[in-house]
């Protein structure tokens, strides 16, 4: 790898004593992907996955059996009573906002306790911006309880906010675009507690993007009522060329359902075109890969914080999700990061990524994603809103390799530049 490289003794000698670091780290991060190996593979076994299931289904799709199969095995592995899973869902933001929708009427309430939701989600909610078709435009409300300085929870701020009208609790797992911890499953379930404490009746919901089998269990299988995701993150392994799933309970599954295609019709259509067999197989293979991801991530906080850079979690800090946040002093330091991304790219790796504006986002992002599948964040990225603090979001890789290659080549141009 090394001999790529202009400064490459000084790489070599930086990465391997990176490396022999982190190993406790990647000791413990081999268990959790053995264990979500095992869980994935008895399921594949007892839903008795075979050849037939590989074939897609066109026009109405009635009677898909691997749709079906692939729907079982998400509902057993996230312990959970069913489970949609479409290639369907352009994005997890559409995953999450269908399931939103199925659970909301006009004069509902919706309440996330994580503090404020990320930029195109905000949109969709109708926190911000005009776009047709948001909740607001249904008589839906939606308000966020700030966390504390300190990425914590607010419980009494939770506690004031439960007002008769709030129909939803919501909870993102993820970080996002913002600096606070993410909120590993067990935080997950206190909150889950809390909520419930006070209100039994109230659903809670989460949203999984970037966490799946970053830990041992799921949301749904500590309590969550219901969370949804995407399957070019995670789940999808790298091989899922598009969709998204939804997971929880079997009422609550069948009326996402309901407004995923009609009501009356909820899960019974919806062809898959000869995907299921790179659904089915992206998620056998996702454990594996999402331990990659983690990783990579790992030996890119230790040797950036080795080159005094700040990062997010620390490289030996608990992990819930697969983005490594990085914050930088300069717009400029920003944008020369994802192009050294970008340029260690298996595709596109001669385009330079410039920041401008996304829908769903407030301010330019400046996005690097030299993927197979596009936007897919399991492949490595790096990406982040052009705004202060400048903070950059490395996410993804499909082996440890890439990550690591990445990593260096935006240390080989720093040093190069003295």
């Amino acid at each position: 790898m090394y001999r790529h490289f202009v400064h490459a003794q000084q790489l070599k000698a930086m990465a391997e004593a990176a490396e022999e670091t982190v190993q406790p780290v990647f000791r413990r991060i081999a268990a959790i992907v053995e264990a979500n190996q095992a869980k994935v593979l008895r399921a594949f076994q007892r839903h008795q996955v075979n050849e037939s299931h590989f074939a897609g289904s066109v026009g109405y799709g009635y009677d898909d059996t691997g749709r079906d199969v692939i729907e079982n095995i998400y509902a057993e592995v996230f312990e959970a009573e069913d489970a949609l899973v479409r290639p369907h869902f352009v994005s997890g933001t559409h995953a999450i906002v269908t399931a939103l929708f199925g659970l909301l009427r006009p004069g509902d309430e919706l309440l996330y306790v994580t503090g404020e939701m990320y930029d195109s989600l905000q949109e969709a909610l109708g926190l911000r911006g005009e776009s047709a078709g948001n909740l607001l435009e249904y008589g839906i409300t939606c308000r966020y309880v700030p966390l504390s300085e300190d990425g914590q929870p607010d419980w009494e701020g939770i506690q004031r906010a439960m007002t008769p009208r709030v129909k939803v609790v919501a909870m993102q797992r993820s970080r996002g675009y913002s600096w606070r911890p993410t909120f590993s499953v067990d935080e997950l379930a206190q909150l889950n507690r809390f909520v419930k404490e006070i209100r039994p009746d109230v659903i809670t919901f989460v949203d999984n993007c970037y966490g799946e089998f970053t830990e041992e269990k799921e949301p749904t299988a500590v309590g969550i009522d219901l969370m949804a995701g995407s399957l070019i993150k995670n789940p999808g392994g790298g091989l899922a060329p598009s969709g998204g799933y939804i997971a929880g309970r079997k009422e609550l599954v069948e009326r996402a359902a309901a407004r995923w295609s009609a009501p009356g019709l909820g899960k019974e259509l919806g062809a898959t075109f000869g995907l299921n067999r790179l659904i089915l197989q992206g998620f056998f293979l996702a454990p594996h890969v999402v331990g990659e991801a983690l990783k990579g991530a790992v030996f890119a906080a230790r040797i950036l914080e080795e080159q005094g850079f700040e990062t997010a979690p620390r490289w030996n800090e608990p992990r819930s999700d697969i983005i490594q946040a990085i914050r930088f002093q300069r717009e400029a330091e920003l944008i020369a990061f994802c192009e050294a991304v970008q340029a260690a790219s298996p595709v596109d790796a001669y385009v330079r990524p410039v920041p401008s504006p996304m829908p769903g986002y407030e301010d330019p992002v400046i996005m690097a994603a030299g993927t197979f599948v596009q936007g897919a964040s399991i492949e490595l990225s790096a990406d982040g809103p052009v705004r202060p603090p400048y903070i950059g979001y490395l996410q993804g890789g499909l082996t440890y390799e890439h990550v690591k290659f990445a990593v260096l080549s935006y240390l080989d141009r720093l040093l190069e530049q003295g």
